[in-house]
């Protein structure tokens, strides 16, 4: 199977959690609008191409069918790509365990835009400082905490006892909260060792290792989701 994934060509963003996936289990995928051009996403927003209209992408096209929605899109791949548990209550909790990433990379992007994802980040700086304090001080921690707690109930090394979509999109999580706030990383590692040891592990799987020393591998900046204002990041 050939995939199609759309989604913004200069930046990480939700997308990367697809690429991930699709790069870890060597699928044949095109990444359209780097190959294209964002226009080429155009068509699917405004509704001129067939079927429902995503919101936004990420969206993955594989044959006729059109997947929006990040837990949605892995979800299909998972079985296609042998990166879920074959049984329905272990696909299930992928998928909650997924949306509950979902939920965090949310409120990570509204940490830099508390006021509105339209405005410039300088126009929203104060409020940006408060809501950065409340997500340093309480929503990382309980979070990172809950993750944490679900690797220990499952043996220590895999959410769902086994490599799936969700150690690949943990990863591309704390990846981006190193960026983010290294700082406050550095304070909150020692309390996460699963966690810790995990990001390592993904890191060196052999076709992740590549993806990531490749030029497919946008570096993180501060147009994407997960943005370091050092001003953001408090503790030292």
């Amino acid at each position: 199977m050939h995939y199609e994934l759309y989604y913004w060509s200069g930046i990480q963003g939700r997308g990367e959690f697809i690429r991930l996936a699709l790069e870890d289990a060597g699928a044949t995928y095109t990444d359209m609008a780097r190959e294209h051009g964002d226009a080429v996403l155009q068509p699917f927003l405004d509704g001129t191409h067939a079927g429902l209209a995503p919101f936004a992408p990420p969206f993955l096209k594989t044959g006729r069918l059109v997947i929006a929605q990040v837990g949605a899109i892995l979800d299909h791949l998972g079985p296609a790509l042998a990166l879920v548990p074959q049984t329905a209550s272990g696909r299930h909790q992928a998928l909650q365990l997924q949306l509950t990433i979902a939920d965090l990379v949310a409120e990570v992007h509204d940490t830099h835009h508390p006021i509105a994802a339209s405005a410039y980040y300088e126009d929203q700086r104060d409020a940006a400082k408060a809501r950065a304090k409340a997500m340093r001080g309480e929503r990382l921690p309980k979070f990172l905490a809950y993750f944490e707690g679900v690797l220990q109930a499952h043996g220590g090394r895999h959410p769902l006892r086994e490599h799936s979509y969700v150690d690949l999109s943990l990863f591309q999580l704390l990846s981006g909260l190193d960026y983010m706030f290294p700082q406050r990383m550095q304070v909150l590692w020692p309390t996460l060792p699963l966690l810790h040891a995990l990001k390592a592990r993904v890191a060196v799987r052999p076709n992740v290792a590549a993806y990531l020393e490749s030029e497919r591998r946008l570096a993180f900046n501060t147009q994407g989701i997960f943005r370091h204002y050092p001003e953001l990041d408090g503790d030292r």
